[in-house]
């Protein structure tokens, strides 16, 4: 099932976004930030010299873009993002490309998925490609801040928030749009010594705690998506877990089917009887966010030859309905070759053990978590063939050492 297309509540001409991109205002800082080298700050925490900021109000329309220094916003204490969650955003990054230039890997696709978000939380429409235009020169600007390691980049983090200052239930017909960068390297530790192949995270596997439900907005990229999930990940972290292997009864007779981990789309692959590969992850049936890494991850692989070290291996890909007892099962036989999970801010990464658990909280108690079993898939520590040659040329996609559907983007 298909995410259905819904209509925006303020629908203004696209021209008038346009209009109001090409006013694009850059106020520098006047002091710059120091640099800090790669490795001495974790993912997220530092921020770059600027940040791009546009505001909406049915009045007047979209502000004039402006690049500005980095700083805090002010909103009204009863702006709608604060009272009901109106929050969107997308995840994006930019590595060094082989001309010395920042690039950015199918930012078309954030864009369409910013849309699509901002649509389903009725938030004001704007044009993707002037967006974009915006971003790149913002990207461009704060390049001094891309580091020169392999696997580092900027991440790009567009958002959208309500704010029209009421309490009173309903959509937002005010908004504010901002885009801030910061420098990252691995978003999981790496064992000293050891590749970026070698990383990999163990997942906890609950249900009764739910990611996204059908008719929901997990096939969106909400903020709401993401904060109740902090509990049961507390848990998982608890009984020494990386992430959380979300679980969702959907009602079709399969029990409890898998759906994300943590917060990226997950895959399996299994060996048939005459050595041939299937890896299946779960379908966009509107519980899954349409991750543009896995849609690159099911276009190379389903492509011939785009995956050198595979090409003599017979893969078929399968977007279905995955039981977490199957995992099980495949496991016990010998037959489930590898796990890994793939996004903007992992890339690929293997997943080496899966506890299946049941979390319970009883009356004047805690949760509590059980686990009933483990899973561990037989490629065990760090990516297996398939998730390795993902990752391998997906970065070199990323960083412009191979090109693929011309799904690079240089910011000038």
């Amino acid at each position: 099932m298909c995410v259905p297309a819904l209509p925006h509540a303020c629908m203004l001409p696209h021209a008038e976004f346009i209009a109001k991109a090409s006013q694009l205002k850059i106020q520098l800082a006047e002091t710059l930030k120091p640099v800090p080298p790669p490795g001495t700050y974790t993912f997220g925490d530092i921020k770059t010299d600027h940040m791009l900021v546009m505001s909406f109000d049915p009045a007047n329309g979209w502000s004039a873009p402006e690049i500005k220094p980095y700083g805090p916003l002010a909103i009204d204490p009863s702006s709608n993002c604060l009272q009901y969650a109106t929050n969107i955003f997308e995840g994006m990054k930019a590595f060094m490309g082989p001309s010395g230039k920042p690039q950015l890997f199918r930012p078309q696709a954030n864009m369409a998925r910013l849309s699509s978000s901002a649509a389903r939380m009725a938030l004001p429409p704007f044009d993707e490609d002037a967006l974009l235009t915006c971003i790149t020169k913002l990207v461009a600007l704060e390049s001094r801040w891309l580091p020169a390691e392999s696997g580092h980049s900027l991440y790009i983090r567009p958002t959208m928030i309500g704010t029209k200052p009421t309490i009173k239930v309903g959509a937002s017909d005010h908004a504010l749009l901002y885009v801030i960068v910061t420098p990252v390297g691995p978003y999981f530790p790496t064992p000293p010594g050891e590749s970026l192949h070698a990383q990999s995270v163990s997942l906890l596997a609950v249900s009764e705690h739910v990611r996204s439900w059908p008719g929901g907005t997990g096939g969106y990229k909400f903020g709401l998506n993401y904060s109740p999930g902090f509990v049961p990940q507390q848990a998982a972290a608890k009984l020494g877990y990386d992430q959380v292997l979300w679980l969702l009864d959907a009602g079709q007779g399969a029990g409890d089917l898998v759906t994300e981990a943590g917060a990226m789309n997950f895959a399996a692959v299994f060996e048939g009887a005459d050595g041939a590969l299937t890896v299946v992850t779960p379908p966009l049936d509107g519980t899954i966010l349409p991750g543009i890494t896995r849609d690159s991850a099911l276009t190379l692989l389903r492509t011939p030859g785009a995956l050198p070290s595979l090409s003599s291996t017979r893969i078929t890909v399968e977007e279905r309905v995955l039981p977490v007892a199957e995992l099980s099962t495949a496991h016990a036989a010998g037959t489930l070759r590898e796990c890994f999970g793939v996004g903007t801010a992992v890339n690929v990464v293997g997943i080496d053990r899966i506890g299946i658990a049941s979390l319970r909280a009883g009356e004047g108690e805690g949760l509590k978590v059980k686990v009933v079993e483990d899973v561990s898939p037989s490629s065990g520590k760090g990516l297996g063939p398939v998730g390795r040659a993902l990752w391998d040329m997906l970065l070199d996609l990323k960083e412009g050492r191979s090109e693929f559907g011309g799904w690079g983007v240089v910011c000038e």
